[in-house]
């Protein structure tokens, strides 16, 4: 092997660590499932012309490297440092040297030794160019490797959380959907507040290991109800958690397109979610949407207990008016909530949850004109220079993102500016783009200004945004939206921040 080989091989391997960094921060921030990395590698090489020349021109040194030699340091160069803006350290998703971030590193470096071995062996640097372009596809190995090794290492977590559980003896109400999660539970431990002692998961603990932290420690003798949010991010995984955290209410608020990216299709999603009605509990279900309200109507026949609920103007034995707030049991009306600060929805499956565990809703009806709202969801406040800005970036649903949008219209001031900030919203799958170009459409409709950041789904954004009379303003990230607010805004403007996307987009 001639000396120009041996500097590819070398080039290629300094230059795997800076990359394999980079992808290993995207897979720790997509919770460490293939093939997650492969797909962000796709969305940042195809992220502006840069970044298809720079990805081009890797792909094609490297194929030449098996002819030309030395050809593959030109890969090396680029793979070591890009694709352009995808940082290692990173700022909103910084990279976090966990345990299972170390051992995902040490699988992926053994992988790619390998390959460098190889190549070495065979005489043949393109082995080890080849081997740095598709670095995404290693580290998704390396993940795919470890999943058993990981899964036995958490047991010892989830049977701690079983034996703990079993000795409380709370009932438990678990709550699942694909968006209206986490306010539901919220909701739900006010309106109980004072009537049991209650634990609920906190933030977004909502999968397998979420859930037994949540158990082991905050669990604690004397809780008598149990309120567990349960996320999927495909079939099968609901199912195992009820196994063992078996519910005494099941609650779905809604299903949508928020994980398309992952399960295709809405049956699939509905299908995954069903899998929280587990055989002895009782079920509250959204029937705002189509799917949910057959599967009510199948539930009942089968002779479970099922508490329809409806935040969209549809009958059900707890429904919240759209238009009013007017909160009804059995057609009875027990009190308002605010619409401005709550989505109906997710206040009439609260209080099918109360229903549902035996209670009188009446008795907690008082607690309805109190509920908390949740972070980072609609929430408005009016800052020290008379601006009112509404903070949604923890929405990442079409739905949510059309009710900010008619609350923006709502708080805004008669001569104001109506500002309008947002990254769009992923995981939508082959609805993506679709759903971004109303979203554009929509934001650029109700907003005098419409901020667009990061380039995820810059083009839906830009084309939907034509339809509409708003000023639009590209921008790399939303530190530049802040910034530009500062200096534009003044007292009467209104300014949305609708979703957030961490730095591992592009």
């Amino acid at each position: 092997m001639n000396p120009w080989e041996w500097a590819v091989i070398v080039s290629c391997g300094a230059a795997s660590v800076p990359a394999g960094l980079r992808w290993l921060r995207i897979a720790q921030r997509e919770h460490y499932l293939p093939p997650a990395v492969g797909r962000f590698s796709a969305r940042w090489w195809t992220a502006g012309y840069p970044n298809l020349a720079l990805a081009a021109a890797a792909i094609v040194a490297a194929a030449a490297e098996w002819s030309w030699t030395g050809a593959g340091i030109i890969t090396a160069v680029i793979e070591g440092h890009g694709p352009l803006g995808l940082k290692v350290r990173g700022h909103t998703g910084p990279l976090v040297w966990t345990k299972r971030l170390v051992r995902a590193a040490i699988t992926t470096a053994v992988l790619m030794a390998a390959v460098l071995s190889w190549s070495a062996a065979a005489g043949r640097a393109g082995i080890a160019a080849t081997g740095l372009v598709v670095m995404p596809v290693i580290v998704d190995l390396a993940l795919a490797i470890n999943l058993p090794l990981e899964r036995a290492l958490s047991e010892k977590w989830v049977t701690a959380a079983t034996a703990r559980l079993a000795r409380v003896a709370p009932r438990v109400v678990a709550i699942t959907g694909s968006y209206g999660k986490t306010s539901t539970k919220l909701y739900l431990a006010h309106l109980l507040e004072g009537r049991a002692r209650v634990v609920a998961s906190p933030a977004s603990f909502n999968n397998r290991l979420g859930l037994a932290r949540a158990i082991n420690e905050r669990l604690s003798p004397g809780t008598e109800i149990f309120i567990a949010e349960m996320g999927t991010y495909g079939p099968g995984e609901i199912a195992e958690m009820c196994t063992w955290i078996p519910p005494d209410v099941a609650v779905i608020t809604a299903i949508g397109p928020v994980h398309l990216e992952r399960m295709r299709t809405e049956e699939r999603i509905l299908a995954a979610k069903r899998e929280i009605l587990a055989p002895d509990a009782t079920a509250v279900i959204g029937v705002d949407h189509p799917g949910l309200e057959r599967l009510a109507d199948s539930e009942s026949r089968a002779g479970r207990r099922v508490i329809s609920c409806s935040g969209g103007g549809r009958r059900g034995e707890v429904a919240v008016d759209p238009g009013t707030g007017e909160v009804t049991v059995k057609g009875s009306p027990i009190g308002e909530v605010d619409l401005h600060a709550h989505h109906p929805m997710n206040v009439a499956a609260a209080v099918g949850a109360v229903l549902a565990l035996g209670m009188d809703p009446n008795e907690t009806a008082t607690r309805l004109d109190t509920l908390p709202s949740p972070d980072h969801r609609l929430a408005t406040v009016v800052n020290d220079q008379g601006i009112t800005v509404i903070d949604d970036t923890f929405n990442a649903n079409p739905e949510g993102a059309r009710a900010a949008l008619r609350r923006l219209v709502e708080n805004s001031s008669p001569g104001g500016k109506r500002v309008v900030v947002t990254p769009g919203l992923v995981e939508m799958g082959s609805r993506r783009r679709v759903e971004n170009r109303a979203l554009g459409e929509a934001a650029a409709g109700a907003g005098t200004h419409l901020l667009v950041v990061g380039r995820t789904n810059r083009r839906a954004l830009l084309e939907g945004a034509r339809k509409g009379q708003a000023a639009v303003l590209v921008l790399d990230n939303r530190m530049q939206a802040v910034r530009w607010a500062r200096a534009n805004l003044d007292r009467g403007d209104t300014i949305l921040y609708e979703n957030d996307l961490p730095d591992h987009y592009p």
